[in-house]
């Protein structure tokens, strides 16, 4: 997810797109349209398919009606993002303060930052009310996925995330974040649903959940698959992940990623089989643009040929650029691992 405070700005747009023929087979796995508002004619003219991300609980019903409205373009994905998670109580609490202070154990050495900050926090909502709130949309759209949920050890809390430049010194403990996470990917588990994950500065613990969840789940976890999006893991933690992970993939966004060039390091080390793209934006209006970059950027590190026109016959050997991006986003919806060795024991 990204927002005004963490969008580079030195972002540049190549402004040009392929024919609507090769568009149309282009999938943005990870953007947040709700987040500003969505025209109704340019919703009518998407070319491409768009996952739909949910991330607190004002916005599940706005991903859910967008999906409603435009089935056949997009794909919602329902769940809780970690710079939101100390919104949700895991134990019982009397008053708002109480819960929020139970979070920041160190309020008390910030307290006039702690006071202002209260004023903007809402009333907390029960893990339990969250799960049932996503069980209830992920059942009610079956092609619907698990996102954004994820890990983050570097976001500092805002006052206020309407306008978020302005940061508090609290951070939200981490052992709180994956007891979220945790719960969540449970319940993919439980009903089959693929996740879009989000991990900052949590390169270790990333694989420490993936070797729990596979441990803990066996079968069901290899059912589904997990996409790292706008994945700013290194290389060879990567590589760890990818042998040790039959069913994870990985996503890259020019939001996220053009601020390093470790993006381009990673894709060359990436299966081919594994990658993903997506616009991680919140402007529906840019979203085609910035995905359709991302795809030039992986052509261009993989060799990979670019579609001209979708008429092209082509052996698959020669397969351009979109339709093996096609090729793993239909692997990725597919699922089903099962029968492949789950290596939790295995030496990294």
């Amino acid at each position: 997810m990204c927002s005004d405070h963490d969008i580079s700005d030195t972002v540049s747009h190549r402004d040009t797109l392929p024919p609507p023929s090769v568009l149309r087979h282009v999938v943005d796995v990870h953007c947040h349209p709700t987040d500003s508002e969505i025209p109704v004619k340019i919703m009518d003219n998407l070319p491409i398919t768009l996952c739909a991300m949910s991330t607190r609980q004002a916005d599940q019903g706005l991903v859910r009606d967008l999906a409603t409205a435009f089935p056949d373009k997009v794909i919602p994905c329902f769940g809780y993002h970690p710079w939101f998670t100390h919104w949700i109580s895991l134990v019982p609490y009397e008053s708002k303060e109480e819960h929020y202070r139970w979070i920041f154990k160190d309020a008390d050495k910030h307290p006039e930052a702690f006071q202002k900050l209260l004023v903007h926090l809402p009333e907390p909502v029960t893990l339990q009310t969250v799960l049932e709130d996503v069980r209830q949309n992920l059942m009610a759209f079956p092609k619907a996925m698990l996102g954004e949920v994820g890990i983050d050890r570097a976001s500092r809390v805002p006052y206020d995330f309407s306008s978020p430049k302005e940061l508090t010194p609290f951070i939200i403990p981490f052992e709180h974040q994956l007891a979220i996470i945790e719960a969540q990917f449970d319940l993919a588990a439980e009903l089959g649903r693929n996740i879009s994950m989000h991990s900052v500065k949590s390169q270790q613990a990333t694989i420490e959940l993936f070797d729990r969840m596979a441990e803990k789940h066996g079968e069901r976890w290899m059912k589904i698959n997990l996409d790292i999006h706008s994945c700013s893991l290194s290389p060879q933690t990567w590589l760890n992940i990818e042998k040790r992970h039959s069913n994870v993939f990985l996503s890259l966004s020019t939001a996220v990623n053009s601020r390093s060039p470790n993006h381009r390091e990673l894709i060359a080390a990436c299966s081919s089989h594994r990658i993903l793209v997506e616009s991680d934006f919140y402007q529906i209006d840019e979203c085609v643009q910035r995905t359709w970059d991302m795809v030039l950027i992986v052509a261009e590190v993989k060799g990979w040929p670019v579609e001209a026109a979708w008429e092209e016959v082509i052996e698959d050997s020669q397969s351009g650029v979109v339709r093996r991006l096609e090729k793993n986003w239909r692997k990725f919806v597919q699922g089903c691992h099962v029968g492949l060795e789950i290596p939790i024991s295995s030496n990294r």
